[in-house]
């Protein structure tokens, strides 16, 4: 539907599909590739697509209905708020956070799932978190912040290019202004955040959410005080983790011993 809105959109504007890839940043391929359906809309391609063809918000509304439909159903609610939130800031132990991955990180990890995934729902799991990811972009900007522990970089997920291409990844993303990433030093000893991972959220009204999932499991926190707890528990978390400066030297030092 996003790919036939899009096509539509762009013929009234008179527009050949090179010629909204050249106003857009993206190429000829990857503008024929969202309109027939082939790929998602990814990074701000939406919005600049979106003033490009004077779609006045158009192809804006019909991609955060793309994001929802491609998500697990338990997610669809919490995604929702995500898309909308002012701010979003995440503790991840083990694995490269969804909004961080890369299309090939994202697939090899869909593959390692158990019980065994089919290949359309792969790709409907990928497409959908690849969608997500306009968050990073998104104008106004959201303040979002990663503190991630060094095993979520260290884990070869996908062979030895596909790790390397995610940290490289993880460097550029890190250098948007509103995007902050950190690494939890592998020479500390202990840390607040033991207990498992977690997400926040501040809403577009300003209202507070907590996202916990682990083993299949999950849940939504938004009552006091855990979810004061969870939030001052975070903030902890980034003042004992390296600094964004550090975090990227660690980052660049993993990439070099590959």
């Amino acid at each position: 539907m996003f790919g036939a809105l899009l096509r539509h959109y762009r013929e009234l504007a008179g527009l050949s599909q090179e010629a909204l890839g050249g106003k857009v940043g993206f190429s000829k391929s990857q503008v024929a590739m969202v309109e027939r359906g082939h790929r998602p809309p990814r990074g701000d391609f939406v919005p600049k697509a979106d003033a490009a063809t004077g779609a006045n918000g158009a192809l804006i509304a019909e991609a955060l209905k793309l994001k929802f439909s491609h998500l697990a159903s338990w997610f669809a609610p919490v995604a929702e708020e995500e898309a909308k939130c002012v701010a979003r800031y995440q503790y991840e132990s083990s694995t490269v956070p969804g909004l961080l991955q890369t299309e090939a990180h994202a697939h090899a990890a869909h593959r390692a799932a158990c019980p065994p995934l089919d290949d359309d729902e792969i790709e409907r799991l990928v497409a959908g978190r690849l969608a997500r990811q306009t968050l990073l972009t998104r104008r106004p900007p959201v303040d979002v912040s990663f503190v991630l522990e060094m095993s979520a970089l260290t884990r070869p997920i996908g062979g030895r290019e596909v790790h390397r291409a995610q940290l490289q990844h993880l460097l550029e993303v890190s250098e948007l202004r509103n995007v902050h990433i950190q690494v939890m030093s592998p020479r500390r000893e202990t840390h607040v955040g033991l207990n498992g991972p977690f997400v926040l959220l501040e809403t577009e009204h300003r209202q507070r959410l907590a996202y916990l999932e682990v083993q299949g499991r999950n849940f939504v926190v938004s009552d006091h005080p855990q979810l004061g707890s969870l939030f001052a528990l975070y903030g902890m978390l980034r003042t004992q983790a390296d600094g964004l400066e550090e975090s990227r030297e660690l980052i660049t030092q993993t990439m070099k011993d590959l």
